[in-house]
C-alpha cells in the first residue's frame, strides 16, 4: 500500500521487542513497522501475551494505567503509563538496534 509516489505505509514486519522505561520488555510476533511515524500502538493483547496483567487507576486528577505480574500470590506493579485526555495512555520506549550474524556452510 502507498501514500503518494513510491512511499510505503507499511515498511517491514517481524518480531519486536519493546523495552518500556523500567525495563519490562514486551515480545511482539507481529509488528508492522514505519520509520517515519511519530507514534506506536501497543495493543492489550500484546501486555497479556507476556504475561502480565493491566488495570486502570486514578491518583488526585491523575489517570494511569498499571503493568502489573503475579508473582507467589503477590500483584507487583512494573510499569505506570500516562493518560491523556483522549482516552489513550503513553510511555517513552527506547530505541535500540540489534544486529542478528549467522554462518552458513
Amino acid at each position: 500500500m502507498a501514500i503518494s509516489g513510491s512511499s510505503k505505509l507499511i515498511e517491514c514486519s517481524g518480531r519486536t521487542i519493546i523495552l518500556l522505561p523500567k525495563r519490562i520488555q514486551i515480545f511482539i510476533d507481529d509488528t508492522l513497522f514505519y520509520t517515519k511515524s511519530q507514534r506506536y500502538i501497543l495493543s492489550f493483547k500484546d501486555i497479556r501475551l507476556n504475561g502480565y496483567h493491566i488495570e486502570t487507576m486514578n491518583k488526585k486528577t491523575i489517570k494511569y494505567l498499571y503493568i502489573t505480574i503475579v508473582k507467589c500470590g503477590k500483584k507487583c506493579l512494573l510499569e505506570r503509563l500516562f493518560s491523556i485526555s483522549s482516552g489513550l495512555n503513553y510511555t517513552h520506549i527506547s530505541a535500540t538496534e540489534t544486529h542478528a550474524i549467522s554462518n552458513i556452510l
